[in-house]
C-alpha cells in the first residue's frame, strides 16, 4: 500500500522593510543618509546663519550653492550663542574627507577663540574648512598657513592681556590697593563693636544689627565675641 507524500509549503522568509532615510530624518538625527554613505565621496557641506528674522539667508544660500555644497544647514540665531543646533547638526553630519563651507568667518564664530577651536576640531576629524569671502581653505597649504597665523595672533593677544592684567595688579599693590571686595567692617566699626561687647546688656545680635552685618561676620572679625557674655564656669 502506497502512502501519498504530504505536500508541504514553505513560507517565504519574512523580510523586514527598510524605510529610506529622508533628508528631514537625517536632519533630526544628524546622520548621513544611506544614499550618501553609499557614494563614499567627500561632500561639501554648507552652514548659513543670520542673527535676526529681518535678515535674509538667500545671499548665503546662493553663495554656498555656487560653491558646490550638496547639503546646507541654516538657522536664525545670534553668533554669541555657542550652542547652535544647526551648527551642531552640520558638524555631526560631516565625515572625514568632507569640507565645511561658510560664506564668511563670522557666520561660524564671533570670536577668534571659538573659530580656532571649531576649525581645530574639524582638522582632528579630518574635515576641511572653507570660507570663500576670506579666501580661506584649510585643505590647501596656503589655507593651513593662514589659519596657523590666526592661531598665533590669538595666542599673542592672550599673552598681552595676561601681561597687562599682571602689570595693573602690581601697580595697584604699589599704590596700596589690594583689590577684591571692600571689607564689611572698617577699623572704626571694629573698635565700636569691641566697646559695645564690653557692655553685658548688649548682645552680639544687637551689635551686628547696628553695624549692618550678620553675627557670623562679626565673629569673623572679632573671634572673642563668641565668648564675650558667657558666664564664668
Amino acid at each position: 500500500m502506497t502512502t501519498k507524500r504530504r505536500k508541504t509549503t514553505r513560507s517565504a522568509p519574512s523580510r523586514r522593510r527598510h524605510r529610506p532615510v529622508t533628508a528631514k530624518a537625517a536632519r533630526g538625527r544628524a546622520v548621513r543618509p544611506a544614499a550618501d554613505l553609499a557614494m563614499a565621496k567627500p561632500m561639501l557641506i554648507g552652514y548659513a546663519r543670520v542673527s535676526t528674522v529681518d535678515q535674509n539667508l538667500a545671499l548665503q544660500r546662493d553663495a554656498l550653492t555656487e560653491a558646490g555644497c550638496q547639503r546646507i544647514f541654516t538657522e536664525q540665531m545670534s553668533g554669541v550663542v555657542t550652542d547652535r543646533p544647526a551648527l551642531h547638526d552640520a558638524l555631526e553630519f560631516a565625515r572625514s574627507g568632507d569640507t565645511l563651507i561658510v560664506w564668511k568667518l563670522d557666520r561660524l564664530a564671533r570670536s577668534m577663540k571659538q573659530l580656532i577651536e571649531t576649525i581645530e576640531n574639524l582638522r582632528v576629524r579630518g574635515i576641511g574648512f572653507r570660507s570663500p569671502t576670506e579666501a580661506l581653505d584649510t585643505t590647501t597649504a596656503q589655507g593651513r598657513l593662514v589659519f596657523h597665523m590666526f592661531g598665533a595672533l590669538a595666542e599673542f593677544e592672550r599673552s598681552l592681556i595676561g601681561e597687562r592684567t599682571q602689570a595693573g595688579l602690581a601697580a595697584a599693590r604699589r599704590a596700596g590697593r589690594t583689590g577684591g571686595r571692600p571689607p564689611k567692617l572698617t577699623d572704626d566699626d571694629i573698635e565700636a563693636a569691641k566697646a559695645m561687647l564690653a557692655n553685658p546688656d548688649i548682645g552680639v545680635t544687637q551689635i551686628a544689627h547696628r553695624l549692618g552685618v550678620s553675627p557670623a561676620t562679626l565673629y569673623r572679625y572679632i573671634p572673642a565675641a563668641r565668648t564675650a557674655h558667657l558666664p564664668d564656669v
